[in-house]
């Protein structure tokens, strides 16, 4: 357990380095991010690129609908009952575990093995054409659909190989069979506890989720974002990000600022919605977007499932 606490705060701290907010140094959150996401299994750049993307539109649900990919309400009467249970069964709480696994996992190996499966026969064919071009110049030319830009696509590269490296090194150290049956439940836990939390933080009952036109950043940040109330250890572990309605009011407020930050905006952020433990279930209710109502809403009690 102790462990999986640890990854959390890695995560955590690879997060605050993608908003840039955990040194001053750019050059620094860079390095340590991109260590941080070798640690975690997952390319820091391009996870901090959608991450910000969230930032920008959160609560406008046209444009972003969450870790879980909600749909509407009206989207949501459309489909068959199957469809309807297939929906909430992929949303459902335990499915965190196997959805962590291949977020961490499986998710990056498998986008660096398809963006390879475009890109290699690509600059063969651009060599064939011209067999004297530069192929780092051919490289930041090709689009991918597996990486934003050639900067991400670099990224996914080393982390891969880092990735790859430590599981063979630790393969011959401990044993292909003990590391794995270390590192599967790490990595499975690990990656729940922190898509939990990030859920959480977002989806609650009347939680702020507006079409496109009228959205307001404001409202998304006081009513389309929860503060979680953790134990004082639980709130090392991962970063204080629980008083997150400042950190997404102010992303440049490093984690060890963020409470302090908190208590003197006390009377702007008096309406956020506050989280316990205890509410963390009731959460995983709300995985539906009512558009009329611009609120997050839970499915009807008479559907499948």
């Amino acid at each position: 357990m102790l462990q999986v606490l640890f990854m959390a705060r890695c995560f955590a701290l690879m997060h605050d380095c993608g908003h840039e907010s955990l040194f001053r140094s750019r050059q620094a959150n860079r390095w340590v991010g991109f260590l941080l996401g070798v640690v975690a299994g997952i390319p820091q750049l391009p996870w901090s690129r959608g991450h910000a993307f969230h930032h920008r539109h959160n609560g406008d649900w046209q444009k972003y609908q969450g870790p879980s990919a909600l749909i509407s309400t009206d989207a949501f009467a459309q489909l068959s009952p199957g469809q309807q249970r297939l929906y909430r069964w992929l949303r459902h709480p335990l499915m965190l575990f196997p959805g962590g696994f291949f977020y961490l996992v499986i998710k990056p190996r498998l986008a660096l093995l398809l963006g390879l499966w475009d890109l290699i026969p690509w600059l063969a064919a651009q060599l064939q054409q011209t067999p004297t071009a530069n192929l780092a110049a051919l490289f930041r030319q090709h689009s991918s659909r597996h990486w934003h830009s050639p900067r991400e696509g670099l990224d996914l590269f080393w982390n891969n190989v880092a990735v790859l490296a430590f599981w063979l090194v630790m393969g011959k150290v401990v044993g292909i069979g003990a590391f794995w049956s270390l590192y599967v439940p790490l990595m499975t836990c690990g990656a729940a506890l922190f898509i939990c939390v990030f859920f959480i933080q977002h989806n609650f009952p009347d939680s702020y989720a507006h079409r496109s036109e009228g959205w307001s950043p404001m409202a998304g940040v006081l009513e389309g974002t929860s503060d979680l109330e953790l134990p004082a250890l639980l709130n090392w572990f991962t970063a204080d990000i629980g008083c997150h309605a400042i950190h997404h009011l102010c992303e440049a407020i490093p984690n060890y600022r963020l409470r302090a930050c908190q208590q003197r905006n006390a009377a702007l952020l008096q309406g956020v919605r506050r989280i316990s433990l205890a509410d963390i279930n009731v959460c995983f209710d709300y995985i539906l977007w009512d558009p009329d109502a611009a609120r997050l809403t839970t499915i009807p009690a008479q559907c499948p499932g």
